[in-house]
Formats: structure tokens, sequence, C-alpha cells
């Protein structure tokens, strides 16, 4: 029997379109999709699926075994504004399943483990144009003290136990594929979906908030890179700075004008300010671009050109 993938949070705005990747990668069959639950009807329905919980060890443990599990891709996580709203849940979830798989490895059930970490691991702190790779980290967020404490544990298992695990530091992904998923920088998801739905949107950013960004397209072909890279050629086992562009909303409702130009914009901050504050408004990702040749591929105006066109079918208009 070959070995297999086991992607943990399958159904997710990342696990979504990593599954469809992997799966063409490496066959159907040997990319096992997991999830609480089965909303996503098609990607369940495309491959090997299991309804697996995260928080539990043996169903985890069990599935690895049941199906020569090499791999373990761990995507489920509560994000950052669901995280404030129940921030022991979000402790509980994207702690508990970290240590799972973690422990996993350690035992030699599986060889290799992908966790994602997040720009909320910076704070207000944290040097915010062209943020370090090695910098101040101090985050003011449930989720970002889970990413920031889930980075040591990754490196002390790799230098502790020999574990072979491999992180990004994700900036704001957008994806025409799946829908917002409870994140400060979805407003740059939101956004698209507004424009051609009612040709308006109601910003909770300020104009001005610069966040880093990634089209998903890029995002999943970093991770796949990462995960592709010889292990001598890693000089990062916490997470690796990963960025594409960054941009203010203002910025993104100006490329959005050129392909519609009576589309509108409001500006109505929340409580998702104060967190977009905290965080770089750029990031320096030349260690990974040196390690394993990370490239990017879109930049805003590439990037809304696909977005707006993928939702005019979506939508059809």
């Amino acid at each position: 029997m070959p070995s297999k993938i086991l992607i943990i949070g399958a159904c997710g705005q990342i696990g979504t379109e990593l599954t469809t990747k992997l799966r063409k990668i490496h066959g159907k069959d040997n990319v096992i999709a997991s999830d609480i639950n089965t909303r996503k009807l098609d990607l369940v329905n495309a491959g090997p699926f299991e309804i697996i919980d995260a928080k539990n060890f043996n169903a985890i443990k069990d599935c690895c075994k049941n199906h020569n599990i090499d791999t373990i891709y761990l995507m489920a996580a509560l994000l950052s504004a669901t995280g404030e709203k129940y921030p022991m849940e979000a402790w509980d979830l994207n702690m508990n399943s970290l240590f799972h798989v973690l422990n996993l490895a350690k035992g030699g059930t599986i060889k290799k483990v992908y966790w994602p970490s997040s720009i909320a691991v910076f704070g207000p702190t944290t040097p915010r144009e062209n943020t370090p790779q090695h910098t101040i980290s101090e985050p003011t967020t449930v989720y970002g003290i889970t990413k920031q404490v889930g980075e040591r544990w990754c490196e002390y298992y790799h230098k502790k136990y020999g574990v072979d695990v491999r992180s990004i530091r994700y900036p704001g992904i957008i994806s025409h594929k799946a829908m917002p998923g409870g994140g400060t920088t979805d407003y740059a998801v939101e956004i698209y979906h507004e424009a051609i739905k009612n040709g308006k949107y109601e910003c909770f950013l300020s104009e001005s908030t610069s966040l880093p960004m990634m089209f998903m397209d890029d995002a999943i072909k970093g991770t796949i890179d990462l995960m592709s890279a010889p292990a001598e050629s890693l000089t990062i086992r916490s997470s690796y700075n990963l960025s594409a562009i960054s941009f203010t909303p203002k910025q993104i409702f100006e490329s959005i004008k050129t392909e519609m130009p009576d589309f509108e914009i409001t500006y109505k901050p929340d409580f998702r300010q104060a967190i977009a504050e905290s965080w770089p408004s750029s990031i320096d990702d030349s260690i990974a671009r040196n390690d394993w040749n990370w490239q990017h591929r879109f930049d805003l105006d590439a990037m809304s050109k696909v977005m707006l066109s993928e939702l005019r079918k979506k939508y059809q208009h």
C-alpha cells in the first residue's frame, strides 16, 4: 500500500483548495480529506473522506494507521475574529490538534507535518514595515497567541525529537472558491462578492489599513513548494514569513473599479480594525525565497481580474 496524505480541516478556506490540488498531484485515492462535518459535498464526494474531530487524538491516529498516512496537513483552526468571540474553544482546537499531530510524528506513526501559522503571531510592538523573519512577537489576539505558541512547539519538536514539521506564516488569503472564514483580512474576499452581487461594499476596516495579502493560488503553491523542498535546505522550523502583495481597502477598491467603474465603497471600521492595526503592513520573506526559491505569481490587478471573472460565473452576472 502506498503512503498517503491526510488533510485535517479539509473543508476550510485553504483546506478545500489544497485538497483539490494535492489530489491532482498525488491521485485522489492517496489524499484523505477529513473534517468535523460534511458541508462541502463536492469535496466529500471527490475522493476518500473521513469525519474527524481535530481534537480527538485516537480518531487521527486510527485514520493514519487505517490509511497508511505518511504526511499530515493540519488545516483546522478557529481564526482571528472568531477566536476573539470564543477564546477557550480557539485555544483548545488550535493547540491540542497540533500536539496530537506532533506526537504522532514523534512516535513514528507519520513522517512529515504541515501546520500553518499566520501574520497574527505579530503584534503592535513588531516593526510593521517589511517585518523581518526574526523579530518581536507579542500578539494581541487569541488566534495569534495560539500560532505563536504553536511555532515554538514546532521548533521544539524538530530540535528535540527530529520531527519534520514545516510551516508558513500566511498573510490574508483571497479566494473565489471558498467563502470568508471569520478572519480580519476577509474583507478582501467579501469585497469581490459584494461588488458582483450589489455593486457596493461597506468595509469593516478604514481605507488606509495596509495588510499583507496573497491570492489563494500562490498560497497553495507556496505550501506545496515548501513541503516538496529537501529537508536539508530548510533553516526555519518555527514558521516561514511568506509574502506576495500588500494593499489597503482603498487600493483594492480602485483595482475593482478599473473592471467595474460604478462600484462604490463606504467604510465602517469595527473591532477588527484594532486587530488589523496590530499586524504588519508588509512582510520580509527573503529567507523563504533563498531557502526554497519561493516566488509569487499574482499582483493586485491580476488577482482582481481572476476574482471578478470567476465570481461573475458563480453569480451568473
